[in-house]
């Protein structure tokens, strides 16, 4: 009886344990908290709502602060106000063509929100309130409407007058990536002009040196390019227009000026502010080299307000601790859930705004995650609803990388003394696939005498993590993760392994099948014998808990925000940096110094088998 009670307890226990993982999951789905498909109009004659200044970036700022003021005769705590763009937000029915959305649906879903008494207690006694509200240049014109009924019972009782941007068809937000040649700087960036209306281009050149000009591809996508609902329906924003233009040719660690145009066809020239970058080592360049790579950020508001998900808390510390230290950091690797859109297009913008004075000065490469690309019938690895009907669709056009097909979003790229091997997690990795041979290829054809810190890149943990999701899974990790990628690891003497996904920090020994192969825990000389895997998902969001059970390989955890960084002294010497967001300091830490012929030695599966006869 005893026993046979044990057992329906065990069973209870690992059902919460699992809908704990599940509801981390289920809180990334693309629903918005507000119900706008319940949105009914009420407006009421005593109702108002206004916004000032109305016209925004004068002197060429694609940012503003508005000042929101308003009044109901019957106020309410719930009450709140909903930012719209355009301003003339559609009040027609939509379909929904996603099972788990249900018609009638408001066409427009707000960029943004917040209550009426969030800096007003008085609010609810008075029935009148004000809001300083943040908006970007983001193409179009804004209102401002006041609902009542709370998130999800909606009742629209007033409409502000319309703002906006001078100019909202400016370049904006500028994205600089590494090409596909170690001195090839690419540029992305949003603008609101199509290729009938003017060409785009970089102005660049050395400090202090003639300018010349580069032309740049546009892309963009309609509606019907969403795989499914709410990116395609609630969610649906106008993208405008995405350039990209090749800077070749430059030359090794030098200083260069750029800025965005665009010539109209009418002669008059378009022009963004001047941004400054530099150029990238060659591999194998001994000099100092700062890499800080992290997953997961998402993005937050600066003025406070409420995001669909309310859950990238975070995201600004991360955001600000590397804006205040930029000049310490060299190239950034963001390895997947990006901004968690969730198919609501109107925050990539938002997110690429946020990262601006990062991704505007050093790359910002990217790799693809679960928010990204999944959604069932398109391909994807997994087949769930976590890219809210983006399908990859927003990452692959919004930012670009160096692969050979951007829909299969696995590449490598070298910066100095590394080669970093990116794979993409939501394509299938087991040995015998396409994207196998690519994880392979990279990882053999680095000359590691040039190159000696040899880093793989992923957003699910296809290594090791204690994160209580895979812990309950059993396999502390990515099922067949490691079964499919373990050999190629020890083979090619992978250095570090960093993931993201599980939103906490956490670092291995060096290990291989589930075996330390190093005691050592802060100073490594000589060969690993292993990887070190690392994960680093804290970046932003929601946080993720560690499962009880104590691992042995595991080194280092902490349930916090934060970020990683390598620096690369030379040839011979890597430090490794754990950093929280909440304070830029050092949590963890270790060095590895070596020379060329620890690389070369031989360990378990780490070199060709050999016999008597040969």
């Amino acid at each position: 009886m005893e026993a046979s009670s044990l057992v329906f307890w065990t069973i209870l226990l690992i059902f919460a344990i699992l809908k704990v993982a599940r509801s981390h999951g289920d809180q990334h789905q693309p629903l918005s908290r507000i119900a706008i498909h319940k949105a009914t109009f009420s407006v009421d004659s005593n109702a108002y709502i206004k916004a000032s200044p109305a016209v925004l970036g004068l002197n060429g700022q694609t940012s503003g602060w508005v000042k929101v003021e308003y009044g109901l005769p019957n106020p309410s705590d719930d009450d709140w106000v909903g930012v719209f763009s355009p301003a003339n937000f559609s009040a027609s029915t939509c379909l929904a063509d996603n099972p788990r959305v249900y018609p009638p649906l408001l066409c427009t879903a707000p960029i943004k929100y917040q209550y009426a008494n969030y800096t007003s207690p008085e609010y609810e006694s008075t029935g009148k309130g004000s809001l300083k509200l943040q908006l970007i240049n983001q193409r179009s014109d804004f209102s401002f409407a006041l609902f009542s009924g709370g998130l999800l019972n909606p009742k629209l009782v007033a409409v502000s007058n319309e703002v906006a941007f001078t100019n909202p068809n400016v370049p904006v937000y500028p994205r600089l990536a590494q090409g596909k040649e170690w001195n090839e700087m690419t540029i992305t960036w949003t603008s609101g002009y199509g290729i009938d209306e003017a060409e785009p281009f970089v102005e660049w050149g050395p400090k202090g040196q003639n300018n010349k000009r580069s032309p740049a591809g546009t892309l963009t996508f309609g509606r019907e390019s969403m795989c499914d609902a709410p990116a395609r329906t609630v969610g649906w924003r106008d993208p405008g227009y995405i350039h990209t233009a090749f800077l070749k040719g430059l030359w090794p660690n030098r200083l260069y000026n750029y800025k965005l145009g665009h010539r109209l066809f009418n002669g008059t020239y378009i022009w963004s502010q001047e941004y400054q970058f530099k150029a990238s080592p060659y591999p194998g360049q001994n000099s100092l080299q700062r890499v800080v790579i992290f997953g997961d950020m998402g993005k937050d508001e600066a003025d406070g307000s409420n995001e669909y998900n309310n859950f990238q808390c975070g995201s600004l510390n991360t955001t600000n601790q590397l804006v205040n230290d930029l000049k310490n950091i060299d190239i950034v690797f963001h390895i997947g859930d990006i901004c968690y859109a969730n198919g609501y297009l109107s925050q990539w913008d938002q997110f690429t705004a946020q990262i601006e004075p990062i991704a505007s000065t050093v790359p910002y490469m990217i790799a693809s995650g679960n928010h990204e690309r999944d959604w069932p019938g398109t391909g994807s690895f997994y087949e769930n609803m976590d890219s809210g009907g983006e399908c990859g669709v927003l990452a692959e056009t919004m930012f670009f990388v160096p692969t050979e097909n951007r829909a299969k979003f696995w590449y490598s790229t070298d910066y100095g003394m590394f080669r970093f091997c990116i794979a993409d997690t939501e394509h299938d990795w087991r040995e015998g696939t396409e994207q196998y041979k690519f994880i392979e290829h990279c990882l053999s054809s680095v000359d590691r005498q040039k190159q000696p810190w040899l880093i793989f890149l992923a957003h699910r943990v296809l290594g090791y993590s204690s994160g209580i999701s895979y812990a309950v899974e059993g396999s502390f990790g990515e099922p067949m993760g490691r079964e499919s990628l373990q050999k190629l690891w020890q083979k090619y003497k992978v250095d570090i392994a960093i993931y993201g996904h599980v939103h906490n920090y956490e670092r291995t020994c060096p290990i291989y099948q589930n075996i330390c192969t190093n005691e050592e825990k802060q100073f490594y000389k000589g060969t690993l014998n292993g990887t070190i895997h690392v994960v680093a998902g804290g970046g932003g969001a929601s946080l993720s808990d560690f499962t009880t059970l104590q691992t042995t390989w595991s080194l280092y955890k902490d349930y916090d925000y934060g970020f990683v960084k390598l620096i690369a002294f030379d040839h011979s010497n890597l430090l490794f940096e754990y950093k929280k967001s909440r304070d830029g300091k050092v949590y963890d830490s270790f060095r590895i110094s070596r020379d060329y012929r620890d690389i070369l030695a031989c360990t378990v599966d780490g070199c060709p088998s050999t016999t008597l006869a040969s």
